[in-house]
């Protein structure tokens, strides 16, 4: 989706969408405004599935404070946008900006007011991630169990990680009743940004015994779209970032390792392949155990005896604490140095046990 008003490449972009798009809904974004909204219809109208997702503000804060408006005027803004917007297409979406620290009485009288109007989209975002998911579940329990026509629209939750709760709070809305969720590959947004798409995404795969819900996100292209994001972005993604990490697959402390090498369900919930990350990482550093090292030299074509093993051992964790992290080039060296074997032959074995050949 774009903002066709803000930005003519904007316009441009959403209205080349469907060239390169045909099962996805192309959206655009609209103030309550008749401009934005014509704007928006005019940028939608090549799409098969053309969406105007029209939005204003409805806290108290918001009006008084930025739109110098009040509840009467936004609600009567909500609904000619609404209107207009569902001339122009029947996929109508309709947002209240901070929604969650909204009139709760205002807020169902204008949503059933706009769904009246013909929108069959309604979000209710939490523009700051002020919410926590107990409030946010009681919210959407709340206005959906008071607005009357609420079975005629599809009700959405829309979260921010302000207070690093994003996630959750979408989880929570879901099950409240909230059947489309507005988020992010990464994350990425305003501020903290948004609920990320690919831990929701896998909670609902991890535990459908408490989110029985399903999408259809092929999980597999996960890390390949969080990884493009990036690199289009130039924001890169934090180690420790759940499922697309660097660290998400990645185990350290030997207690780990250890079970890992006996069950990787022990450590993992998810496998990395589902999510497309090539395998799990035994990271060999200091608080690495004696199994993973071993796993690993065995990996690299390296036969040790137990003596041996130990001595390997001891210095990986001494060069570990001064390098911080140990390289496959570092494991044999030091294998090699052990056991009074040529950095080559050492090399050359553990290629040809990879499946590499050497030859003419």
């Amino acid at each position: 989706s774009g903002s066709p008003i803000a930005w003519e490449r904007d316009a441009e972009a959403v209205r080349r969408a469907p060239q390169a798009l045909d099962r996805p809904v192309v959206a655009a974004l609209a103030r309550c405004v008749p401009g934005d909204i014509d704007r928006a219809a005019w940028a939608i109208a090549p799409a098969r599935r053309g969406r105007i997702h029209t939005f204003i503000a409805t806290s108290d804060l918001h009006l008084s404070r930025k739109l110098h408006m009040t509840g009467e005027a936004c609600c009567a803004a909500a609904v000619d946008a609404a209107t207009r917007a569902r001339s122009c297409t029947d996929d109508v979406e309709f947002s209240a900006e901070d929604a969650t620290r909204s009139d709760l009485d205002f807020l169902c009288r204008l949503v059933e007011a706009v769904i009246d109007a013909g929108a069959r989209t309604i979000n209710l975002p939490d523009t700051v991630g002020y919410s926590t998911p107990a409030e946010i579940a009681d919210f959407f329990r709340t206005v959906i169990g008071r607005v009357a026509n609420a079975d005629r629209a599809i009700f959405s939750a829309h979260c921010h990680h302000d207070a690093g709760l994003a996630v959750a709070n979408t989880i929570a809305a879901i099950g409240a009743g909230v059947r489309q969720v507005e988020c992010t590959i990464n994350g990425i947004g305003e501020r903290a940004g948004n609920a990320s798409l690919e831990e929701i995404v896998m909670i609902t795969r991890v535990r459908p015994d408490l989110v029985p819900v399903e999408t259809s996100v092929n999980t597999r292209e996960l890390f390949a779209a969080s990884q493009l994001l990036s690199d289009l972005t130039g924001e890169l993604v934090q180690a420790n970032k759940a499922v697309v990490g660097r660290n998400a697959f990645a185990h350290e402390a030997g207690i780990h390792q250890d079970g890992m090498l006996k069950d990787r369900r022990t450590y993992e919930i998810m496998r990395p392949e589902d999510v497309g990350v090539p395998q799990t990482t035994l990271v060999l550093r200091k608080h690495s155990g004696r199994h993973a090292v071993q796993k690993r030299c065995e990996q690299l074509g390296l036969t040790l005896t137990r003596h041996q093993l130990d001595q390997v051992y001891r210095r990986m964790v001494v060069q570990a604490d001064r390098t911080k992290h140990i390289t496959d080039d570092d494991l044999l060296d030091i294998a090699a140095d052990v056991c009074g074997t040529p950095r080559q032959r050492a090399r050359e074995a553990a290629l040809h046990e990879a499946g590499y050949g050497f030859g003419v």
